[in-house]
């Protein structure tokens, strides 16, 4: 069964804004300043406002996200990239399936467009060869934060196991990383993109794949994630006997079957997924996190603009940050840099002009 994983008094005329020249005197002087000057001055902290969820948030998010056929053509719409570029710079970790880029022009463009937009930040990519067992091809690719997110290994799970040889149209590409700011430090991450037609046995054959990783790695902080066609008509309820990731009580659906992951009004469907084993992991999730994130309402985009970028929503996950002691996170220090958020960049206008 699939478990869910449950924002004096001072007169003055109106648009007039005053401060205080603290020089020599005994009497400190008060001067206008005309509104078109305060907001030129609100103007230039806008850029603080827009870093706030970017870099400001101290909890460590993982994404996964199908880009739906990213590849050159996409990357030449300039609002498309745009919102693409906003969406990323969200996660830690972003995991992107549906990339198709046989050229190598699409993804170092979205690198590039990246790492200029955000700054404040640094961001790299590890991503998996072309997979697929025809012409057809996609690429796994983790887009992932320099300053909180480190890779200490990939692995391309082979899919050649002995009575189940060949059952992913698109092999998951593994990668470990180590996040010191977070309470778990290390976590593996499977990204599967199943093919619809044959979601119930690439899903089951997940249990495979985090089987092979654990005794690889020695790592039980294992996060499924993807998308995975796990709902509708791709993953009849009848066939859910068949998936052990489902039959097995160790294994917690975060996203579940009451999510809708898709973009179009017409659909309701729970396509995409996040799945994770064992007492550790689930407890250093910070609670009601995994969610999809709906970017064409936090955007303001139409549907029909949305399904430019995607027809998926992209799914998240937060991790805890701090330490971790006898199975629970305690709380540590000040993260060091600057944390930035609304209400400090109003506090921080207030204090220029008062």
């Amino acid at each position: 069964m699939i478990r869910p994983h449950g924002r004096g008094p001072s007169h003055r005329a109106k648009g007039e804004v005053r401060f205080v020249d603290r020089g020599e005197g005994s009497r400190a002087k008060q001067q206008a300043l005309r509104p078109a000057e305060a907001m030129r001055s609100f103007l230039l902290l806008l850029p603080l406002w827009g870093l706030w969820g970017v870099v400001g948030a101290s909890d460590f998010r993982i994404c996964a996200f199908n880009v739906q056929v990213f590849g050159e053509s996409k990357s030449k719409n300039v609002e498309v990239m745009k919102t693409l570029v906003k969406i990323i710079a969200r996660c830690d970790v972003c995991v992107l399936q549906e990339v198709r880029d046989s050229k190598n022009k699409a993804v170092p463009k979205l690198m590039a467009e990246l790492n200029s937009y955000y700054r404040a930040s640094r961001y790299d990519l590890v991503s998996s060869e072309s997979l697929g067992r025809s012409a057809y091809q996609e690429q796994y690719v983790f887009v992932y934060r320099t300053a909180t997110a480190e890779v200490v290994g990939q692995y391309q799970y082979p899919d050649n196991l002995p009575g189940s040889p060949d059952a992913f149209a698109r092999e998951p590409f593994v990668v470990k990383f180590n996040a010191p700011s977070t309470a778990i430090k290390s976590f593996v991450l499977i990204p599967v993109h199943t093919s619809p037609e044959n979601a119930t046995i690439e899903i089951d054959a997940l249990y495979d794949v985090f089987t092979a990783v654990r005794r690889k790695w020695r790592n039980e902080n294992v996060m499924l994630l993807g998308d995975f066609n796990a709902d509708c008509s791709y993953l009849p309820k009848k066939n859910r006997k068949d998936v052990r990731l489902l039959t097995d009580p160790r294994f917690l659906w975060l996203i579940g079957d009451d999510r809708d992951t898709t973009v179009r009004e017409s659909t309701d469907c729970a396509y995409d997924r996040i799945v994770v084993e064992g007492n550790t992991f689930p407890r250093l999730i910070v609670p009601g996190s995994a969610e999809p994130f709906l970017f064409p309402a936090e955007y303001g985009l139409t549907e029909e603009q949305a399904l430019g970028v995607s027809d998926h929503y992209p799914v998240q996950v937060s991790l805890r940050s701090g330490p971790y002691q006898k199975g629970r996170p305690v709380k540590s220090g000040p993260c060091p840099g600057l944390v930035l958020s609304p209400p400090l960049v109003l506090v921080v206008f207030w204090l220029a002009f008062s």
